[in-house]
């Protein structure tokens, strides 16, 4: 617990307590304190999400295992009843301020990489998070289960998402690729659950590069074969064919 405590300490210390204080005042999520401030609930909420807590029963149990240990950073023992009053009546854009702020600041921490490719590197990909389906029935995946789909796309120069999408869990990868907003000029990289041949044609005809793996059914042919630059085992010209249509579907380099 010293060392989490210690851990902790360092990770809430990138929180300004000032600018907090501002937004505090901004949003007004103080005016039912009762003895809980904002800061207060962050930093215990915080904790629970580090210490992978799944009830206010569990934070109620971490804060006192705590004790004294973080009370210089503002967390003290806190009854449920209260972490419950809280989260209920705290109004939600006070967080969402927070999160564009510490977001801007890791985006000026990130800008120091640079990457080698002069074109913006993305990658999108999902995942898949199972969710309670009493509580979330526009989430139901199957008789039994809900499940929600998280769609990320990530930014190379700075490795932090730059569009994330979420639905239920029977939403098709490529159904959620196609709203997602990709600059011209930039490289896309996903995997064959996103391969849709018009879709492909779409990204060329808008200049937007992508990497991606072939089916294993994919029929083609090669029409024009180039140099490979270093690194590139094959650079062609090639051709889909649809075969139930037996005619060419889309050409692609």
């Amino acid at each position: 617990m010293e060392r989490f405590c210690s851990l902790f300490s360092q990770i809430v210390s990138v929180v300004s307590r000032a600018r907090f204080a501002q937004l505090v005042r901004q949003h007004r999520s103080d005016r039912h304190a009762r003895g809980f401030t904002s800061w207060e609930q962050f930093a215990s909420m915080l904790l629970c999400h580090l210490g992978r807590m799944h009830s206010l029963r569990e934070i109620e149990h971490g804060l006192n295992s705590a004790g004294g240990k973080l009370s210089h950073i503002g967390v003290k023992r806190a009854p449920r009843s209260t972490l419950s009053y809280a989260n209920e009546h705290r109004p939600w854009e006070l967080y969402r301020s927070l999160f564009y702020e510490v977001l801007e600041l890791c985006r000026v921490a990130g800008s120091r990489h640079k990457f080698r490719f002069k074109n913006k590197l993305l990658s999108i990909d999902s995942t898949t998070i199972e969710v309670v389906s009493e509580m979330y029935d526009w989430a139901l995946h199957n008789k039994s289960k809900g499940a929600i789909k998280l769609h990320t796309m990530l930014d190379h120069d700075d490795f932090l998402p730059v569009f994330v999408n979420v639905t239920d869990g029977q939403t098709a990868d490529i159904t959620a690729g196609r709203a997602m907003p990709l600059p011209a000029g930039a490289i896309v990289v996903f995997d064959r659950g996103y391969i849709d041949y018009t879709w492909f044609k779409k990204l060329t005809e808008e200049k937007v590069f992508f990497v991606t793996r072939l089916k294993k059914n994919c029929s083609y042919t090669v029409i024009e074969e180039r140099p490979a630059p270093r690194g590139v085992v094959r650079d062609e010209i090639v051709e889909v064919f649809n075969r139930r249509a037996g005619r060419v579907h889309r050409t692609f380099r």
